[in-house]
């Protein structure tokens, strides 16, 4: 079967379909990944054929950054989401048997299948269904707004995606032929929300599947992102790694671009304060920490380095907080926006984290200490380890891989 993966956005957004896509290649399935052009090698580097998306996210982040009004904001989401619309549509026109989507491009996705006859199925990788029992990702900074307000929070979210995503979504059922959605179906299918099947990729022992979530909509487990074949530990990184004890990495992902020399400044200063080595990561800020028993390095394996560290700092992003998940080591969680505050708050629940600090708020006398409680609360460490043992035993790619199986003897 000819398969294809649909996602957008930054490393952690497409670095779990990788791990995905392997599983499903190593079944006999052709498998392409459409994403933006910097992920291009990440993906050959997997073994997997890429289809490149139009755009580049972190130049939207940029932009809406600079944005002098939130109407400014908007239009440059509104360019951004009309060119990665004609970019799904041509990755499913080039052939597909299935496309699996992510959340953030299901809602076009879903229009391109509806177009060449092509079936969808949701692969997501934080919740996308209202339920009772939490708000959803992204919908509120409140942990908990009751059963009925954090249904409603929920629903908000959905709505407010769909109606950021509509205009996209017209365009391209006009531009492919398609009659224009139903008022009653208009906001379902803007965000792709009623998608089915629908399986989330992390694990039902970090957010258990929802006892009011509707038939068809799952809690796989995680999708390891995959390594690439050819990929090798710098000699600079594994001569730091032998020359003392294990350093704490610190890395903030996609987040806040440009402002790599501020939070350098605030990272070499909390490493200091707290009497570590560090390997910290600079990401799309450019992060430029500094010291004797500071090394900088830029993207690399998150499965290989995370174990051979104390603890790891990082914004919260789903792929990075399953990584620093399966290691077993405590985090340090430093959330920014979207999900991370959801993420960041699931870690101190789950007893593998202090409480979250979130990043417009970080300071280096904060994070210094957040990094002294992670080295010196054995709690932390204990519960992290016993966590990743507990999900060592789960396989979050196999009910996928049962699913398309059965689709394929059907």
């Amino acid at each position: 079967m000819r398969i294809l993966i649909v996602t957008a956005g930054s490393r952690g957004d497409v670095a779990p379909y990788t791990g995905l896509g392997r599983r499903l290649l190593e079944a006999g399935h052709e498998v392409t990944v459409a994403a933006h052009p910097p992920f291009a090698g990440l993906i050959d580097g997997c073994g997997l054929d890429h289809r490149p998306l139009p755009g580049d996210p972190r130049e939207l982040i940029r932009a809406r950054a600079r944005a002098a009004s939130w109407d400014e904001a908007r239009a440059a989401m509104a360019a951004f989401l009309d060119r990665l619309a004609d970019g799904v549509a041509a990755a499913v026109a080039d052939g597909a048997d299935l496309v699996l989507t992510a959340f953030g491009p299901a809602a076009l996705s879903r229009v391109a299948g509806e177009a060449s006859g092509t079936p969808v199925i949701g692969t997501f990788l934080a919740p996308a269904c209202p339920t009772r029992e939490f708000p959803l990702a992204g919908a509120t900074d409140a942990e908990d707004l009751g059963p009925e307000g954090n249904l409603a929070a929920g629903q908000r979210l959905l709505a407010d995606a769909a109606a950021l995503q509509a205009d996209a979504v017209a365009g391209l059922r006009t531009r492919l032929g398609l009659p224009p959605a139903t008022s009653r179906a208009a906001t379902s299918q803007t965000t792709g929300a009623d998608l089915r099947p629908v399986f989330h990729g992390f694990s039902p022992l970090v957010v258990p599947r929802p006892a009011d979530w509707p038939s068809g909509v799952e809690v796989a487990g995680y999708w390891w992102p995959a390594r690439p074949r050819d990929w090798r530990p710098p000699a600079e990184l594994t001569d730091f790694l032998q020359a003392g004890p294990p350093p704490v990495f610190i890395g903030f992902g996609s987040m806040a671009p440009g402002e790599g020399e501020r939070l350098g400044e605030l990272v070499t200063a909390a490493v200091a304060r707290a009497g570590v080595r560090a390997v910290v990561q600079a990401g799309w800020a450019g992060l430029t920490a500094a010291g004797d028993d500071v090394l900088a390095v830029g993207d690399l394996p998150h499965d290989w380095l995370f174990p051979r560290t104390a603890a790891v700092v990082h914004h919260a992003g789903a792929g990075t907080t399953a990584a620093g998940l399966r290691a077993g080591v405590p985090a340090v969680a430093v959330p920014a926006m979207a999900d991370q505050p959801f993420w960041a708050t699931r870690l101190h629940h789950l007893g593998v984290a202090p409480r979250p600090l979130p990043l417009a708020d970080l300071t280096a006398e904060s994070l210094g200490a957040a990094i002294t409680t992670c080295l010196t609360a054995p709690a932390l460490r204990h519960r992290a380890a016993e966590l990743a043992d507990a999900m060592g035993v789960e396989d979050g790619a196999e009910a996928v891989l049962a699913h398309i199986g059965a689709m394929g003897r059907g």
